[in-house]
């Protein structure tokens, strides 16, 4: 096991619902440290660069356009092996095959949008997180304790 530090996005769905608290919450009774947070407003570009995996396909101006109905809560969350826990926290990215007691299958959509708005980005590997950590955290905005 290895101490890692992961990128968080809680999406529009989760500030229009107010989970927040209760899914810092989870986060923290986990075991993990919070060494950065802001909330922000996502650019266009910042966008671009984050989804640029999906930048060309049709649907991307549909999650441009969910990513930006709020600002983001962007966290730099530290633990042992932080990136698989938290995913495993998370559940499965279509909230509608998300089990019971998972973040995703407790609060996300139950609908179509299932797979967009399911509360949560997480880093899926420890080059991800330290490309996404740059992206959305500047020099001396995560701290170390």
């Amino acid at each position: 096991m290895s101490s890692e530090t992961s990128l968080i996005l809680l999406k529009p769905d989760a500030i229009q619902k107010n989970l927040a608290g209760q899914v810092l919450a989870r986060f923290q009774a986990a075991g993990f440290v919070i060494r950065g947070i802001k909330m922000m407003h996502l650019s266009d570009e910042i966008l671009a660069d984050h989804y640029s995996h999906i930048a060309d396909k049709p649907f991307f101006p549909a999650v441009r356009s969910f990513m930006q109905e709020t600002p983001v809560i962007a966290l730099a969350l530290e633990g042992e092996d932080v990136i698989a826990a938290v995913r495993d926290l998370l559940g499965p990215t279509d909230s509608l095959a998300a089990a019971p007691g998972t973040i995703r299958g407790d609060f996300g959509f139950k609908d179509g949008d299932a797979k967009m708005r399911n509360v949560c980005h997480a880093s899926d590997s420890v080059e991800a997180a330290q490309a996404e950590l740059k992206r959305f955290f500047k020099d001396g905005e995560i701290f170390a304790y």
